[in-house]
């Protein structure tokens, strides 16, 4: 697995179309909300903020990312041949993904540290980090799934648009208009229970145990993912 994933960290510098994907869009989008936080921040709250920079970075340097990666592996017939080895196939999915998902966490870390050094920290870092590991988790399944119809890494640019933007738009909408409103829809909505936990964990003012009841549809997400994902996911070419 290890070694699988050393190559893929090679490869994913050397590809300039995945490096663009997964480091400069989300973190020039990222530093621009950063840079502007006292804008965004009077337009919802610096829990928005920390919420829409996380899920730019789940959506753009990891979702997509990873449906491109697994797309053109099972391309060019990578994925065929890694299955033949002794390396079993969680293990290979794991050591393909594990680069992407270690320069997610890196960037996200990053780039909420910077937020807090010039905006104030968080509320609650515990909570925080368990907003964090559950929206990779959910955003790791959707690309497990959606990479199941993707044909191509071409293909993954517009396979990846819908989780993509819409995400970011739940995240916005949450951020911004809060959850007083149609709290049931925006809960249900994939990432719209994260995204305020994420506002919770950085605003405070909520209980825990009241926002970690929003894990249940997040997790949700996850299993729907998950199951969408063991249905579609190919790991030879379609004919």
């Amino acid at each position: 697995m290890l070694s699988i994933a050393s190559s893929e960290l090679i490869q994913i510098f050397r590809n300039r179309l995945v490096l663009i994907t997964s480091l400069i869009i989300p973190a020039a989008v990222s530093a621009f909300f950063v840079r502007q936080h006292e804008t965004y921040a009077a337009l919802g709250s610096l829990g928005y903020i920390a919420a829409i920079v996380l899920f730019t970075v789940a959506a753009f340097g990891l979702y997509a990312t990873a449906v491109t990666t697994l797309a053109s592996r099972r391309q060019n017939l990578f994925l065929k041949r890694l299955r033949s080895t002794a390396e079993g196939d969680a293990g290979i999915l794991a050591g393909l993904l594990l680069p992407v998902l270690l320069l997610t966490v890196v960037q996200v870390t990053a780039i909420l540290t910077a937020l807090a050094v010039v905006a104030g920290g968080p509320d609650n870092i515990a909570l925080l980090v368990v907003a964090i590991l559950a929206t990779v988790a959910m955003m790791i399944g959707l690309a497990l799934a959606t990479a199941g119809l993707t044909n191509s890494p071409e293909h993954a640019q517009v396979t990846t648009l819908p989780v993509t933007l819409g995400v970011i738009a739940v995240a916005s909408w949450i951020g911004i208009s809060g959850t007083e409103n149609l709290a049931w829809l925006k809960r249900l909505l994939p990432g719209g229970a994260a995204t305020e936990l994420t506002m919770n964990a950085w605003n405070g003012g909520v209980a825990v145990i009241d926002s970690l009841l929003l894990l249940a549809p997040t997790l949700a997400w996850v299993a729907v993912a998950v199951t969408l994902a063991t249905r579609l996911f190919r790991w030879e070419p379609r004919r």
